[in-house]
């Protein structure tokens, strides 16, 4: 399609059924994540073949590290996501590409200096969560050989979100999905064909977020043409409503494993038995409920072009259908964990306080994220309707409030079970008032006065571009 077709074309989501956009962005979001849990696993399996057990643990203590920088990365593409589908759901094609093309540049400068920071503290920062000797030194050099490709796996990255953005979900699934394949064939090569161990795993990693990058590249910029880089006045001007979604949608990110320290805390003083079925739970929950983390992702930029269109009864209908494919899917899953928990407990070899801890999660806990999908779906929302910090408000009251206070009087009153039954508990409070506020503000944006273009005062203004004091430069 050539670039007046595009211009002139409705933005994708704008038209057609709601729930159809939040199936079919779900779904193949969801091949995405799958594949790189996969090639998570698989890395380790490689490096656990090799018999030294410094090493896996090497790996573990890294990535808790790298967890970060993919927070980070997750953050501002989000932010990305939402501008750009905003501009183009206002039919400003021209400024969702100079959006895009600031997006990127924002990404790399953010990325860059994180990485600059952090180098010279690797080896401090990996002794603090507890590294020692051999393993210290092996988690150290690993680092040493990623994290410099931290601002490539972050433009990769973005590029997902302006992919997002335009719609096409097919191109955003190749990028993550292309990256898996080419790490599940760098590994093994690098790792046993090359003899280098983990330093291979670490080269390998290296090349599978360069590939990333560039399959990205050729779907947002070939085929969409909508990263177009703005001078440094269009980039001034775009500081404010990047930075306004990104910032709050990063510390987003991290409030998870924060509860989920405060878990392990708790869990631990049950012994290691009760240790290993956390764990195990921990393993189950991406696999058994990615489609829900994926969903995050894909509602975004439905609700971001319907909001730059000021389609609002699409907003409604759009957290509507989320609403209903979480309960769906969650009941499903739900159902399914309960029938085979005797037997997911035995395949990973779990006796004692450790099976009954995943039995009761696979027969009980596991129905909390029918609540914990309504604070994915409002948080989505909130980041793409101009309120980034409800997001984060609620994301870290559910980690701290709807974590802390339930575990502590279930682990005295129940023991182990009382901690993972007060880990479900304090999702509901916070699934249903995210929800409840997030309805609301659907209703408060479509009852506002429109101001310059647009209904809330926060997004950047339509009717002025915030590019429009420079040129723009084609990135090539």
């Amino acid at each position: 399609m050539s670039s007046q077709a595009q211009a002139a074309a409705p933005a994708k989501f704008t038209v057609g059924s709601t729930m159809r956009h939040v199936i079919v962005m779900t779904a193949t979001g969801s091949v995405g994540l799958i594949s790189i849990f996969i090639v998570d696993a698989l890395n380790l399996f490689y490096i656990s073949l090799l018999g030294v057990e410094e090493l896996a643990a090497a790996v573990g203590f890294a990535s808790t590290l790298l967890f970060f920088t993919v927070s980070i990365s997750i953050g501002f593409t989000i932010a990305c996501g939402a501008l750009v589908a905003r501009c183009l759901g206002r039919g400003q094609r021209e400024e969702a590409a100079r959006m895009g093309g600031a997006s990127m540049v924002f990404m790399a400068l953010a990325t860059l200096l994180v990485t600059v920071l952090t180098f010279p503290f690797l080896r401090p920062l990996l002794a603090l969560l507890g590294a020692t000797g051999q393993t210290l030194e092996l988690s150290t050099r690993f680092l040493q050989i990623v994290l410099p490709s931290f601002p490539i796996m972050a433009l990769g990255m973005c590029t997902t979100g302006i992919l997002r953005g335009v719609g096409d979900a097919r191109r955003a699934m190749y990028v993550t999905l292309g990256s898996g394949i080419a790490a599940a064939i760098f590994d093994p090569l690098f790792i046993f064909g090359f003899n280098l161990g983990l330093d291979g795993a670490a080269i390998a990693t290296v090349l599978s977020r360069t590939v990333m990058l560039v399959i990205g590249l050729h779907g947002a910029h070939v085929v969409h043409k909508l990263i177009r880089l703005p001078d440094l006045g269009g980039l001034r001007d775009a500081v404010r409503p990047f930075f306004a979604i990104g910032l709050p949608a990063m510390l987003t990110q991290v409030a998870t494993p924060v509860g989920n320290a405060f878990v392990t805390i708790e869990i631990a003083a049950y012994g290691d038995q009760a240790v290993a079925g956390w764990a195990i739970i921990g393993r189950l929950v991406p696999v058994a409920f990615g489609v829900l983390f994926a969903l995050s992702g894909a509602v975004g930029p439905i609700l971001g072009q319907n909001y730059g269109a000021r389609k609002f009864d699409r907003l409604t209908t759009t957290m509507r259908d989320s609403l209903v494919f979480t309960i769906g899917y969650v009941l499903v899953v739900w159902a399914l964990l309960a029938i085979f928990a005797n037997p997911i407990a035995s395949a990973f070899g779990a006796v004692g306080v450790a099976r009954d801890l995943i039995l009761f999660f696979c027969w009980f806990a596991a129905g909390s994220f029918l609540f914990n999908g309504a604070i994915f779906v409002s948080s989505a929302a909130f980041n793409n309707l101009g309120y980034p910090t409800y997001s984060t408000v609620f994301n870290w009251g559910r980690s701290t409030l709807g974590v802390i206070p339930f575990v502590w009087v279930g682990a005295h009153y129940w023991g182990a079970l009382g901690v993972i039954a007060g880990w479900g508990l304090g999702a509901v409070v916070f699934g249903v008032v995210s929800m409840l506020v997030c309805f609301r503000v659907v209703r408060e944006i479509a009852s506002k006065p429109t101001h310059q273009g647009e209904p809330m005062p926060t997004p950047p203004p339509a009717a002025k571009s915030p590019f429009s004091t420079g040129k723009a430069s084609t990135l090539q």
